[in-house]
């Protein structure tokens, strides 16, 4: 009897070794759940941003300053001549008095020297008609001893005559190209003093340009959004190097939405997709209009141009969210998006079993997905129920009671 009893005790010990673990009871209320479907799944990407003007210009500084005065405060409405901020620098007021002195003089010099070379010109001038008219008297002298009979004038005086005719027709000559020559003489000083002269108005030009540029302008029409930079606003009294950033710019009215995706769901983002963002204001429909080649902080930043105007409120630097459409996926099996699903993976699931008492874990294998939806290639059919909530701390079990 005794080894009946242990035999029995043997059995039941065997027995309950055997059995499974009981299936822990889930609390229904906490679980979310979804059905499988068939049909069009939009695959969208989203995420959030802020709404930025489509056109900035940052206004810098041309040259070194101290700033004096700011007579514009940002959020005012400025035109492209409005003076924003008026700097000073001493050392560039007088290199501009110089560059006025140095024009000033330059003028003078190529005054006198016009006068000088026209001098020049009408003494040579004298010169070239003095030597023609002395030509002219020996031609005649020539000419007039050639005609009287050779009796009446002896033969070394006409010999005399010609030599003297010939000279001077030499010295005539010569004359005459000196007189070419100092013109092209006077042309090439004129060229000279004429670059010289350019060059310092040039010089002066640019500081004009320079002093002017002390009188920070707009240069848009626009909104100024901001003076300086965010960790150094501008203040009076502070200096400034050249190239300083000194204001910034929008158009208000012309803002898109730069939206950050995260990078594993960029790289099906082109441009000209159909895109909705949510001003918590209204929706406005848009479109794909860049997409930033670089990753920063795991996102991608996309720019929306916006479709349609925008709500009242609307401004730069407005939080947003952004949905952009990827595709349209015709005919095709899909649920909501699990916590633990990702795109194109394999994952174990809970599915609604004996009439939404219990759930049994399957393997699901998922395709592609949207921002609330996937696409379920093998494991579930049309009708079936499964939980979309954190499983996980019931992994080691294969089944759960729903109450």
């Amino acid at each position: 009897m005794v080894l009946g009893g242990l035999a029995l005790i043997t059995v039941i010990t065997l027995g309950l070794a055997r059995l499974k673990p009981a299936a822990p009871p889930v609390e229904r209320g906490s679980l979310l759940f979804d059905t499988v479907k068939r049909g069009e799944l939009v695959r969208q990407v989203r995420g959030n941003g802020t709404l930025v003007p489509q056109e900035i210009r940052w206004i810098p500084t041309i040259s070194p300053g101290r700033v004096e005065r700011i007579l514009i405060l940002p959020g005012a409405r400025v035109k492209a001549d409005t003076v924003l901020v008026e700097l000073s620098n001493p050392d560039l007021t007088q290199a501009e008095f110089d560059a006025e002195s140095a024009v000033k003089t330059a003028v003078a010099d190529e005054a006198n020297l016009r006068v000088t070379l026209e001098s020049q010109k009408l003494t040579q001038r004298s010169a070239v008609a003095s030597a023609h008219a002395n030509y002219n008297n020996a031609k005649l002298d020539l000419e007039a001893n050639e005609n009287l009979s050779s009796n009446l004038v002896p033969a070394i005086i006409l010999k005399q005559s010609k030599v003297k005719a010939e000279e001077l027709a030499s010295v005539l000559e010569i004359e005459e190209e000196r007189l070419k020559i100092g013109a092209d003489a006077a042309a090439a000083q004129l060229v000279s003093q004429e670059t010289k002269l350019a060059q310092l108005r040039g010089q002066l030009e640019l500081k004009h340009r320079q002093v002017e540029g002390l009188r920070i302008r707009a240069g848009v029409d626009g909104v100024l959004q901001r003076l300086g930079d965010l960790t150094n606003p501008l203040q009076e009294g502070q200096q400034l190097p050249a190239g300083a950033l000194v204001a910034r710019v929008a158009e208000p009215a012309r803002l898109k939405a730069a939206i950050k995706i995260p990078e594993t769901q960029a790289k099906d983002v082109q441009l000209d997709q159909i895109a909705e963002i949510d001003t918590r204001n209204g929706v406005i429909p848009g479109h794909v209009l860049r997409v930033d080649p670089a990753v920063e902080n795991g996102t991608v930043t996309v720019d929306v141009a916006l479709d349609a105007p925008l709500p009242k409120g609307a401004r730069p630097d407005l939080s947003v969210d952004g949905t952009i459409e990827l595709e349209r996926l015709k005919d095709v099996l899909y649920v909501g998006r699990p916590v633990q699903g990702q795109p194109e993976s394999l994952v174990s699931l809970f599915k609604v079993a004996e009439g939404g008492r219990a759930a049994s874990r399957v393997q699901v294998k998922l395709g592609r997905s949207s921002v609330i939806a996937i696409e379920i290639v093998q494991g579930l059919q049309i009708g079936d129920t499964i939980i979309l909530s954190d499983m996980s701390q019931w992994d080691a079990f294969e089944r759960v009671r729903l109450n």
